[in-house]
């Protein structure tokens, strides 16, 4: 009888699992392996969500979080910390810190090649240019005024350069388009509507330009990356179960597109949660990580950057609230 217990209880965990080894059972043969430890935060401190991540010219690692706002009903009020971070790259030191009392619903972040910081602001409404410094250079959009023109965006997701420093704002929450800028913040033109068809959009929530100057946006609701010129003509979409839904896209410094699919939003795991590498044919080349809080898993992975070194990092907003860094094995 003892025995018959003893094979009854392996079968069912072998058929079934357990909820602790499966969440901390390694995963064989994969590309790409977490680095334990970093970054490396003050005592006392923890990150809110983090929704943006970029790395600079100089390996410096920017952060943009939600901090005491993570969990905030009421998106009226101006965060009281720092939800700017810089860190060393390699290893994991905090720099530098901005932002105070500047910012109510952090969301986008990305570095030009001059490296200036873009950060979107969803509850402002705006699109933001900083010195690398924490400096106001710029900014699009006008405050907590939604809309849909050359002034105006709805709820801004993400922002993307072009080889001449033309500018893409995913304006996505609201608009559902794409609008770009001059270097200067002067606006050229857009594209998109809610839909599913080809150029359409449901929440476009991150976008990317390649050598080409093709931009990818992460059609995130409607599970797919689309593929336009640089003046908003369609040219191609990926979608697939192994694709996933993707959440934040960017071209890497070797040419190749990195994706975050954060998975379907469920309110209750398991969901899905998986980094992957692309060439810009759509061909997936690689693919790591899985859905969960231990260390290397993610839980709604947000965005993600790649060093000049294939050092890949990944935002976790809601309850993941962390940045990650992978390296190649």
């Amino acid at each position: 009888m003892f025995l018959r217990v003893l094979v009854a209880t392996a079968i069912s965990a072998a058929v079934f699992g357990s909820h602790t080894a499966i969440a901390q059972a390694p995963q064989p043969n994969e590309a790409y392996a977490v680095v334990h430890g970093w970054p490396q935060l003050p005592e006392g401190f923890v990150l809110g969500q983090v929704s943006g991540v970029a790395v600079d010219s100089h390996n410096h690692v920017f952060v943009f979080h939600r901090a005491e706002n993570s969990w905030a009903a009421d998106k009226t009020h101006a965060i009281a910390s720092a939800t700017v971070l810089c860190f060393d790259g390699s290893s994991g030191k905090l720099l530098s810190s901005w932002g105070q009392n500047r910012f109510v619903e952090p969301h986008g972040l990305r570095i030009d090649r001059n490296d200036n910081v873009w950060l979107t602001d969803r509850a402002l409404q705006q699109v933001f240019k900083f010195s690398h410094d924490g400096r106001l250079l710029l900014s699009i959009g006008t405050e907590k005024t939604p809309g849909v023109d050359a002034t105006h965006f709805n709820l801004p997701a993400d922002i993307a350069f072009a080889a001449d420093g033309s500018v893409y704002v995913a304006d996505g929450y609201g608009n559902n388009r794409i609008a770009k800028f001059s270097p200067e913040g002067r606006f050229l033109l857009d594209w998109g509507r809610k839909g599913t068809g080809p150029g359409e959009f449901d929440l476009p929530h991150s976008a990317t330009v390649d050598g080409q100057g093709l931009v990818y946006v992460a059609d995130r609701n409607n599970a797919r990356i689309e593929v336009f010129d640089a003046g908003g003509k369609f040219l191609k979409e990926w979608k697939s179960a192994e694709l996933g839904r993707p959440w934040s896209l960017t071209v890497g410094p070797d040419d190749l597109l990195y994706v975050v699919d954060g998975g379907d939003l469920k309110p209750n795991p398991p969901d899905r949660g998986q980094l992957l590498k692309l060439d810009l044919s759509g061909k997936i080349l690689a693919k790591w990580s899985r859905f969960g809080n231990y260390d290397g898993q993610i839980y709604w992975g947000h965005d993600l950057a790649v060093g000049r070194d294939g050092a890949v990092y990944v935002g976790d907003v809601y309850h993941g609230m962390r940045v990650q860094k992978f390296v190649p094995r």
